[in-house]
Protein backbone atom coordinates (compact mmCIF):
# COMPACT_ATOMS: atom_id res chain seq x y z
CA UNK A 1 0.00 0.00 0.00
CA UNK A 2 1.27 3.30 -0.60
CA UNK A 3 0.13 6.79 1.30
CA UNK A 4 0.40 10.53 0.50
CA UNK A 5 -0.92 13.44 2.44
CA UNK A 6 -2.93 16.54 1.61
CA UNK A 7 -1.62 18.92 3.51
CA UNK A 8 -4.27 21.58 4.80
CA UNK A 9 -3.33 21.85 7.83
CA UNK A 10 -6.25 20.80 11.00
CA UNK A 11 -7.72 19.53 7.64
CA UNK A 12 -5.16 17.12 6.32
CA UNK A 13 -5.66 13.84 5.66
CA UNK A 14 -4.27 10.62 4.02
CA UNK A 15 -4.68 8.90 0.44
CA UNK A 16 -4.10 5.58 0.65
CA UNK A 17 -3.65 3.55 -2.98
CA UNK A 18 -3.64 -0.22 -3.02
CA UNK A 19 -4.78 -3.68 -4.08
CA UNK A 20 -7.15 -4.55 -0.92
CA UNK A 21 -7.58 -1.03 0.40
CA UNK A 22 -11.29 -1.70 0.42
CA UNK A 23 -11.06 -4.48 2.57
CA UNK A 24 -8.86 -2.76 5.30
CA UNK A 25 -11.69 0.53 5.27
CA UNK A 26 -11.77 -0.16 8.93
CA UNK A 27 -8.42 0.00 10.32
CA UNK A 28 -7.43 2.70 7.94
CA UNK A 29 -9.52 5.07 9.18
CA UNK A 30 -10.06 6.73 12.81
CA UNK A 31 -13.47 5.79 12.77
CA UNK A 32 -14.93 8.20 15.76
CA UNK A 33 -18.27 6.70 15.75
CA UNK A 34 -20.31 3.47 15.93
CA UNK A 35 -21.98 4.12 12.60
CA UNK A 36 -21.85 5.74 9.23
CA UNK A 37 -23.80 6.05 6.31
CA UNK A 38 -22.69 4.64 2.99
CA UNK A 39 -23.82 6.54 -0.25
CA UNK A 40 -23.43 4.30 -3.71
CA UNK A 41 -25.73 2.55 -5.63
CA UNK A 42 -26.91 -0.55 -6.32
CA UNK A 43 -24.82 -1.42 -9.30
CA UNK A 44 -21.48 -0.94 -7.13
CA UNK A 45 -23.20 -1.96 -4.49
CA UNK A 46 -22.71 -5.20 -5.66
CA UNK A 47 -19.47 -5.60 -6.25
CA UNK A 48 -17.87 -3.66 -3.35
CA UNK A 49 -19.98 -3.31 -0.77
CA UNK A 50 -19.66 -6.87 1.34
CA UNK A 51 -16.20 -5.93 1.44
CA UNK A 52 -16.54 -2.04 2.58
CA UNK A 53 -19.41 -3.35 5.07
CA UNK A 54 -17.04 -6.52 6.36
CA UNK A 55 -14.15 -4.34 7.56
CA UNK A 56 -16.10 -1.73 8.84
CA UNK A 57 -18.21 -4.28 11.09
CA UNK A 58 -14.50 -5.58 11.85
CA UNK A 59 -14.05 -2.02 13.77
CA UNK A 60 -17.31 -1.58 15.25
CA UNK A 61 -19.06 0.23 12.78
CA UNK A 62 -22.45 -0.42 11.96
CA UNK A 63 -23.88 1.39 8.34
CA UNK A 64 -26.53 1.98 6.96
CA UNK A 65 -26.50 2.37 2.83
CA UNK A 66 -28.68 4.84 1.20
CA UNK A 67 -28.52 4.12 -2.84
CA UNK A 68 -29.06 6.37 -5.56
CA UNK A 69 -29.45 5.78 -9.63
CA UNK A 70 -26.52 5.46 -11.19
CA UNK A 71 -25.62 8.04 -13.74
CA UNK A 72 -24.47 11.82 -14.43
CA UNK A 73 -28.29 12.83 -15.40
CA UNK A 74 -28.68 11.78 -11.76
CA UNK A 75 -26.31 14.30 -10.67
CA UNK A 76 -28.98 17.15 -9.45
CA UNK A 77 -31.19 18.80 -6.60
CA UNK A 78 -33.36 15.72 -6.71
CA UNK A 79 -31.00 13.31 -6.24
CA UNK A 80 -29.26 15.00 -3.60
CA UNK A 81 -32.51 16.01 -1.50
CA UNK A 82 -33.52 11.98 -1.21
CA UNK A 83 -29.96 11.88 0.22
CA UNK A 84 -30.90 14.55 2.82
CA UNK A 85 -34.01 13.11 3.38
CA UNK A 86 -32.66 9.61 4.25
CA UNK A 87 -29.80 11.17 6.35
CA UNK A 88 -33.06 12.84 8.44
CA UNK A 89 -35.08 10.05 8.70
CA UNK A 90 -31.96 7.80 9.82
CA UNK A 91 -31.24 10.75 12.26
CA UNK A 92 -27.71 11.09 11.46
CA UNK A 93 -25.95 13.90 13.43
CA UNK A 94 -22.80 15.71 13.23
CA UNK A 95 -20.64 12.38 14.10
CA UNK A 96 -22.08 10.42 11.28
CA UNK A 97 -19.81 9.88 8.49
CA UNK A 98 -20.82 9.57 4.99
CA UNK A 99 -18.99 6.71 3.16
CA UNK A 100 -18.55 7.68 -0.81
CA UNK A 101 -18.55 4.33 -2.07
CA UNK A 102 -18.53 4.92 -5.72
CA UNK A 103 -17.55 7.33 -8.56
CA UNK A 104 -17.39 10.81 -9.54
CA UNK A 105 -21.22 11.09 -9.18
CA UNK A 106 -21.09 9.52 -5.88
CA UNK A 107 -18.65 11.58 -4.57
CA UNK A 108 -19.36 14.75 -5.68
CA UNK A 109 -23.06 14.14 -4.67
CA UNK A 110 -22.46 12.85 -1.20
CA UNK A 111 -19.78 14.98 -0.48
CA UNK A 112 -22.32 17.98 -1.17
CA UNK A 113 -24.61 16.20 1.17
CA UNK A 114 -21.97 16.51 3.65
CA UNK A 115 -21.06 19.55 2.84
CA UNK A 116 -24.23 21.17 3.86
CA UNK A 117 -26.51 18.60 6.18
CA UNK A 118 -26.41 20.00 9.66
CA UNK A 119 -23.63 22.51 8.50
CA UNK A 120 -21.35 20.17 7.38
CA UNK A 121 -20.69 16.22 8.65
CA UNK A 122 -17.35 14.54 7.94
CA UNK A 123 -17.41 12.05 5.16
CA UNK A 124 -14.76 9.69 3.43
CA UNK A 125 -14.17 9.17 -0.56
CA UNK A 126 -13.88 5.15 -1.50
CA UNK A 127 -13.44 5.54 -5.35
CA UNK A 128 -14.32 3.07 -7.67
CA UNK A 129 -13.72 4.20 -10.95
CA UNK A 130 -10.32 5.28 -12.37
CA UNK A 131 -11.18 8.81 -13.00
CA UNK A 132 -12.92 9.34 -9.61
CA UNK A 133 -9.20 7.37 -8.13
CA UNK A 134 -7.09 10.01 -9.69
CA UNK A 135 -9.21 13.37 -9.40
CA UNK A 136 -12.49 13.96 -8.37
CA UNK A 137 -11.94 12.33 -4.90
CA UNK A 138 -8.89 14.16 -4.15
CA UNK A 139 -9.31 17.68 -3.06
CA UNK A 140 -12.68 18.69 -1.59
CA UNK A 141 -14.69 19.93 -4.16
CA UNK A 142 -18.07 18.56 -4.53
CA UNK A 143 -21.44 19.66 -6.51
CA UNK A 144 -24.33 18.73 -8.00
CA UNK A 145 -25.45 19.69 -11.93
CA UNK A 146 -27.74 22.53 -13.15
CA UNK A 147 -29.20 22.04 -17.10
CA UNK A 148 -27.49 25.21 -17.51
CA UNK A 149 -24.25 23.97 -16.53
CA UNK A 150 -22.28 20.86 -15.23
CA UNK A 151 -20.80 21.42 -11.40
CA UNK A 152 -22.33 24.81 -10.88
CA UNK A 153 -24.00 24.65 -7.44
CA UNK A 154 -21.45 23.28 -4.66
CA UNK A 155 -19.15 23.96 -2.00
CA UNK A 156 -15.66 22.87 -0.87
CA UNK A 157 -15.41 20.27 1.66
CA UNK A 158 -12.45 18.35 2.48
CA UNK A 159 -13.20 14.44 3.69
CA UNK A 160 -11.29 13.05 6.44
CA UNK A 161 -9.81 10.29 4.14
CA UNK A 162 -9.29 9.19 0.65
CA UNK A 163 -9.10 5.01 -0.10
CA UNK A 164 -8.13 4.02 -2.79
CA UNK A 165 -8.29 0.17 -3.79
CA UNK A 166 -7.14 -0.62 -7.07
CA UNK A 167 -8.85 -3.32 -7.71
CA UNK A 168 -11.78 -1.67 -8.03
CA UNK A 169 -11.11 -1.34 -11.83
CA UNK A 170 -10.91 -4.33 -12.59
CA UNK A 171 -14.90 -4.40 -12.44
CA UNK A 172 -14.93 -1.46 -14.64
CA UNK A 173 -16.19 -1.04 -18.32
CA UNK A 174 -13.61 -0.34 -20.66
CA UNK A 175 -15.39 2.87 -21.52
CA UNK A 176 -15.03 3.75 -17.92
CA UNK A 177 -11.44 2.79 -17.64
CA UNK A 178 -10.57 4.98 -21.06
CA UNK A 179 -12.29 7.87 -19.77
CA UNK A 180 -10.11 8.04 -16.63
CA UNK A 181 -7.21 7.85 -18.29
CA UNK A 182 -8.33 11.80 -19.42
CA UNK A 183 -7.53 12.84 -16.13
CA UNK A 184 -4.24 10.80 -15.78
CA UNK A 185 -2.92 12.67 -18.96
CA UNK A 186 -4.36 15.98 -17.96
CA UNK A 187 -1.51 16.07 -14.81
CA UNK A 188 1.40 14.83 -16.83
CA UNK A 189 0.28 18.00 -19.77
CA UNK A 190 0.00 20.57 -16.97
CA UNK A 191 2.58 19.63 -14.65
CA UNK A 192 5.09 16.24 -14.95
CA UNK A 193 7.06 16.00 -17.91
CA UNK A 194 8.36 13.06 -16.85
CA UNK A 195 5.05 11.73 -16.03
CA UNK A 196 3.79 12.44 -19.57
CA UNK A 197 6.77 10.78 -20.91
CA UNK A 198 6.07 7.57 -18.93
CA UNK A 199 2.44 8.19 -20.22
CA UNK A 200 3.64 7.61 -23.74
CA UNK A 201 5.68 4.43 -23.06
CA UNK A 202 3.18 2.85 -21.24
CA UNK A 203 -0.28 3.88 -22.69
CA UNK A 204 -0.72 -0.07 -23.77
CA UNK A 205 -0.47 -1.44 -20.05
CA UNK A 206 -2.55 1.21 -18.49
CA UNK A 207 -5.47 0.22 -20.95
CA UNK A 208 -4.87 -3.53 -20.17
CA UNK A 209 -5.36 -2.51 -16.76
CA UNK A 210 -1.73 -3.66 -15.69
CA UNK A 211 -1.33 -3.64 -12.01
CA UNK A 212 1.70 -2.09 -11.37
CA UNK A 213 1.04 0.68 -13.95
CA UNK A 214 -2.13 1.43 -12.89
CA UNK A 215 -0.69 2.10 -9.27
CA UNK A 216 2.12 4.16 -10.60
CA UNK A 217 -0.64 6.66 -12.69
CA UNK A 218 -2.73 7.04 -9.73
CA UNK A 219 -0.33 7.81 -7.02
CA UNK A 220 1.44 10.37 -9.23
CA UNK A 221 -1.80 11.73 -9.84
CA UNK A 222 -3.06 11.78 -6.58
CA UNK A 223 0.65 13.46 -6.08
CA UNK A 224 0.48 15.88 -8.57
CA UNK A 225 -3.17 16.89 -7.26
CA UNK A 226 -2.50 16.90 -3.65
CA UNK A 227 0.60 19.50 -4.15
CA UNK A 228 -1.87 21.75 -6.25
CA UNK A 229 -4.60 21.54 -3.98
CA UNK A 230 -2.13 22.07 -0.78
CA UNK A 231 -0.65 25.49 -1.91
CA UNK A 232 -4.72 26.27 -3.23
CA UNK A 233 -7.25 24.57 -1.78
CA UNK A 234 -9.83 27.43 -3.04
CA UNK A 235 -8.99 27.83 -6.38
CA UNK A 236 -8.08 31.01 -6.19
CA UNK A 237 -4.67 30.59 -8.44
CA UNK A 238 -2.96 27.65 -9.07
CA UNK A 239 -5.32 24.86 -8.67
CA UNK A 240 -7.29 26.63 -11.53
CA UNK A 241 -4.44 24.80 -13.86
CA UNK A 242 -6.13 21.48 -12.70
CA UNK A 243 -8.94 22.76 -15.46
CA UNK A 244 -7.45 21.97 -18.14
CA UNK A 245 -9.11 20.49 -20.75
CA UNK A 246 -12.30 21.40 -18.77
CA UNK A 247 -13.84 24.26 -20.05
CA UNK A 248 -14.41 23.17 -23.29
CA UNK A 249 -15.35 19.71 -21.87
CA UNK A 250 -18.15 20.78 -19.68
CA UNK A 251 -19.76 22.48 -22.69
CA UNK A 252 -19.72 19.37 -24.48
CA UNK A 253 -21.40 17.64 -21.58
CA UNK A 254 -23.78 20.02 -21.10
CA UNK A 255 -24.64 20.42 -24.95
CA UNK A 256 -25.12 16.98 -25.42
CA UNK A 257 -27.17 16.24 -22.12
CA UNK A 258 -25.01 14.81 -19.21
CA UNK A 259 -24.39 11.17 -19.47
CA UNK A 260 -24.02 10.91 -23.34
CA UNK A 261 -20.43 11.73 -23.46
CA UNK A 262 -18.42 10.92 -20.07
CA UNK A 263 -17.00 13.23 -18.43
CA UNK A 264 -12.92 12.20 -19.06
CA UNK A 265 -14.74 11.83 -22.64
CA UNK A 266 -15.62 15.64 -22.91
CA UNK A 267 -12.04 16.51 -21.15
CA UNK A 268 -10.35 14.69 -23.73
CA UNK A 269 -11.39 16.02 -26.85
CA UNK A 270 -11.27 19.52 -24.70
CA UNK A 271 -7.49 18.80 -24.34
CA UNK A 272 -7.02 18.40 -27.44
CA UNK A 273 -8.95 22.19 -28.08
CA UNK A 274 -6.83 23.65 -25.42
CA UNK A 275 -3.62 22.11 -27.03
CA UNK A 276 -4.57 24.06 -30.31
CA UNK A 277 -5.97 27.00 -28.88
CA UNK A 278 -2.60 26.85 -26.80
CA UNK A 279 -0.81 26.69 -30.45
CA UNK A 280 -2.33 29.45 -31.73
CA UNK A 281 -1.80 31.83 -28.81
CA UNK A 282 1.01 30.86 -26.61
CA UNK A 283 3.11 29.54 -28.84
CA UNK A 284 3.07 25.91 -27.93
CA UNK A 285 5.48 24.49 -30.20
CA UNK A 286 3.57 21.93 -32.56
CA UNK A 287 5.75 18.88 -32.16
CA UNK A 288 4.17 18.91 -28.50
CA UNK A 289 0.30 19.73 -29.72
CA UNK A 290 1.06 16.51 -31.63
CA UNK A 291 2.43 14.69 -28.35
CA UNK A 292 -0.47 15.42 -26.93
CA UNK A 293 -3.21 14.84 -29.67
CA UNK A 294 -1.54 11.68 -29.94
CA UNK A 295 -1.18 10.39 -25.99
CA UNK A 296 -5.39 11.29 -26.25
CA UNK A 297 -5.62 9.49 -29.39
CA UNK A 298 -3.71 6.01 -27.67
CA UNK A 299 -5.75 6.25 -24.57
CA UNK A 300 -8.61 5.38 -26.83
CA UNK A 301 -10.52 8.77 -26.17
CA UNK A 302 -12.93 10.85 -28.66
CA UNK A 303 -10.32 13.29 -30.35
CA UNK A 304 -13.89 15.04 -32.65
CA UNK A 305 -15.78 17.49 -30.73
CA UNK A 306 -19.88 17.27 -31.47
CA UNK A 307 -20.69 20.14 -33.99
CA UNK A 308 -21.85 23.20 -32.26
CA UNK A 309 -22.43 26.51 -33.40
CA UNK A 310 -19.76 29.02 -32.00
CA UNK A 311 -22.67 30.98 -30.56
CA UNK A 312 -23.45 27.96 -28.40
CA UNK A 313 -19.46 27.51 -27.52
CA UNK A 314 -19.47 30.62 -26.20
CA UNK A 315 -23.06 30.48 -24.26
CA UNK A 316 -21.42 27.81 -22.26
CA UNK A 317 -18.34 28.45 -22.19
CA UNK A 318 -19.36 31.99 -21.18
CA UNK A 319 -21.14 30.15 -17.85
CA UNK A 320 -17.96 28.63 -16.75
CA UNK A 321 -16.54 29.02 -13.49
CA UNK A 322 -13.30 30.13 -14.20
CA UNK A 323 -15.14 33.50 -15.85
CA UNK A 324 -14.10 36.47 -14.14
CA UNK A 325 -15.81 40.36 -14.74
CA UNK A 326 -17.54 39.16 -17.89
CA UNK A 327 -14.02 37.15 -19.46
CA UNK A 328 -13.10 33.79 -20.29
CA UNK A 329 -10.22 32.25 -19.01
CA UNK A 330 -8.65 29.22 -20.37
CA UNK A 331 -5.81 26.82 -19.13
CA UNK A 332 -3.18 26.75 -22.12
CA UNK A 333 -0.18 25.47 -22.23
CA UNK A 334 3.03 27.33 -22.95
CA UNK A 335 4.77 24.08 -23.25
CA UNK A 336 4.18 20.57 -21.84
CA UNK A 337 3.94 20.29 -17.96
CA UNK A 338 3.98 24.62 -18.11
CA UNK A 339 0.57 25.73 -17.82
CA UNK A 340 -0.98 28.77 -17.75
CA UNK A 341 -4.17 30.52 -17.39
CA UNK A 342 -5.19 33.49 -19.94
CA UNK A 343 -8.04 35.87 -20.27
CA UNK A 344 -6.68 37.72 -23.16
CA UNK A 345 -8.03 35.07 -25.89
CA UNK A 346 -9.10 36.84 -29.27
CA UNK A 347 -12.60 35.02 -30.07
CA UNK A 348 -10.70 35.06 -33.41
CA UNK A 349 -8.11 32.36 -32.32
CA UNK A 350 -11.45 30.62 -30.31
CA UNK A 351 -13.71 30.66 -34.02
CA UNK A 352 -10.89 29.34 -36.02
CA UNK A 353 -9.95 26.21 -33.26
CA UNK A 354 -13.43 25.54 -32.45
CA UNK A 355 -14.20 25.79 -36.79
CA UNK A 356 -11.05 23.72 -37.06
Amino acid sequence: MMRLDVALGQRSYPIAIGRGVLARAGELVPWDTKRAVVVTNAIVAAHHLPALRASLDRAGVAIEVVLIPDGEQHKNWDTLNDVLTRLLELKADRTTPIVALGGGVVGDLAGFAAAIYQRGIPYVQVPTTLLAQVDSSVGGKTAVNHRLGKNMIGAFHQPVAVLIDTGCLATLPAREVTAGLAEVVKYGAIRDAAFFDWLERNMRALREREDDALAHAIHESCRVKAEIVAADERETGERALLNFGHTFGHAIETATGYGTWLHGEAVGTGMLLASRLSERVCGLPAAERSRVEALVAAAGLPTVAPKLALDRWLDLMGRDKKVERGRMRFVLLERLARAVVRADVDERDLAAVLSG
